[in-house]
C-alpha cells in the first residue's frame, strides 16, 4: 500500500526559523534534542491534549502521558496512530525510531519499547516540540 508522505503544511524553511525562533526551530526543523529534566512540559500532570509545537495538530492525550524518568515527556501512545510518523533513525551510532509529526513533518522524539503494559512502547518528546492545551 503506498501513503502519501507529502505533510499538509508547508512552508519556506525562512518561514519555519521565524515562526519557532531558534531553540524550536533546532528541534523540530534540525531533529534536535532538548537537554534532558530541562523541558517545560516534563512536569504537566493537567488534563488536556499535547499538540505539535509547529502546526498544533494533536498528538498526544494527558490520559497517555507517565513518569518514565528519562528527563523528556514520555507517553504510551499518540491520540491516534496516524497523527504521526515513525522513520527508521541510525544517527549517532544507534539504531532508534524516530517519531515525527505527520501534518507538518517536524522531528517530535523518538519511541522505543520499553514503556509500560499493554502497549509496551514510550514516545519519548521533546517538551519544545509540544504544546499543551488544557481541558476546559
Amino acid at each position: 500500500m503506498k501513503h502519501d508522505l507529502t505533510p499538509e503544511v508547508t512552508k519556506s524553511e525562512a518561514q519555519w526559523r521565524e515562526e519557532l525562533g531558534p531553540e524550536r526551530y533546532h528541534i523540530l526543523r534540525e531533529a534536535g534534542t532538548e537537554r534532558p529534566f530541562t523541558g517545560s512540559l516534563l512536569d504537566e500532570r493537567g488534563p488536556g491534549t499535547f499538540t505539535c509545537g509547529a502546526c498544533g495538530y494533536e498528538l498526544f492525550k494527558s490520559d497517555a502521558k507517565f513518569d518514565s524518568h528519562c528527563g523528556w515527556p514520555s507517553f504510551t501512545h499518540p491520540e491516534e496512530q496516524q497523527n504521526v510518523r515513525l522513520l527508521d533513525d541510525n544517527s549517532l551510532g544507534m539504531r532508534r525510531v524516530e517519531v515525527r509529526c505527520k501534518r507538518c513533518d517536524s522531528h517530535l522524539g523518538h519511541v522505543f519499547d520499553d514503556g509500560p503494559e499493554p502497549q509496551g512502547t514510550r514516545y519519548c518528546i521533546n517538551s519544545l516540540s509540544l504544546e499543551f492545551k488544557p481541558s476546559t
